[in-house]
């Protein structure tokens, strides 16, 4: 959901990034596990889950859609504050030292084509804020949170920004400021981009995993190698 930026249509296209791994090292939301476990905003055993939910998601041991859903539901009950705090100090000591020079590189190249920079993450809206307005990037799409009453309630608001789900946002974004999927670019790192990736005429895969790879070399896809 577009938080970032009221520009009006007057860019060329759009280039898509996915975040996680795409224009950072580091993944979001393991971070977030870690740096809430030293805090003690998460117990010992959601920590052990969190572990072995990651495991599950890496070697598809379960749906990964459901992995999501049920890490989100850790928070519930945290104040929303206290959840902005984590995001914000996470940003600035974890991810945004992770960011890829290369991504930098490709973020400042389609910005000289006076394209529209847009974050389309199934990270949280915490996160991609404090990337978007640190990298400069224009507006973001993601996943975010139900808060009543100032405190979480462990439901995303719709549905988390992952997969299908992707894909759909995309087009809409697309159709909303009047610019054309098949002018659009999406740089993913992952099978779970695979449908957002389908949807845009310049699809970029960036690190992929070996299934993305797959994909990508079938489809003749342009692949990068991004390191620090």
């Amino acid at each position: 959901m577009e938080t970032i930026s009221s520009v009006t249509d007057r860019e060329n296209y759009i280039a898509f990034f996915d975040l996680d791994q795409t224009i950072t090292k580091a993944i979001s939301g393991r971070a977030l596990v870690v740096a809430g476990h030293k805090k003690g905003l998460f117990t010992g055993w959601d920590f052990v889950n969190a572990i072995f939910l990651s495991f599950a998601f890496r070697f598809k041991l379960k749906d990964p859609y459901r992995i999501v859903v049920n890490m989100v539901r850790w928070v519930k009950g945290m104040p929303e504050n206290i959840m902005n705090d984590l995001c914000l100090e996470v940003c600035r000591e974890i991810l945004l030292p992770s960011v890829y020079r290369d991504a930098l590189a490709e973020i400042e190249f389609h910005k000289s084509k006076n394209a529209r920079i847009v974050i389309l993450s199934s990270a949280l809206k915490g996160i991609c804020v404090e990337i978007a307005k640190s990298l400069n990037i224009d507006d973001i799409i993601c996943s975010e949170l139900e808060v009543r009453d100032g405190l979480l309630t462990g439901r995303p608001i719709g549905r988390l920004c992952y997969e299908e789900e992707k894909a759909i946002r995309l087009l809409v974004y697309c159709e909303k400021h009047n610019h054309s999927s098949s002018d659009s670019w999406y740089y993913g790192d992952s099978i779970s981009d695979l449908p957002a990736l389908n949807k845009v005429g310049h699809p970029v895969c960036v690190n992929p995993d070996a299934r993305l790879r797959k994909a990508a070399i079938k489809k003749e896809w342009e692949i990068l190698t991004w390191e620090n």
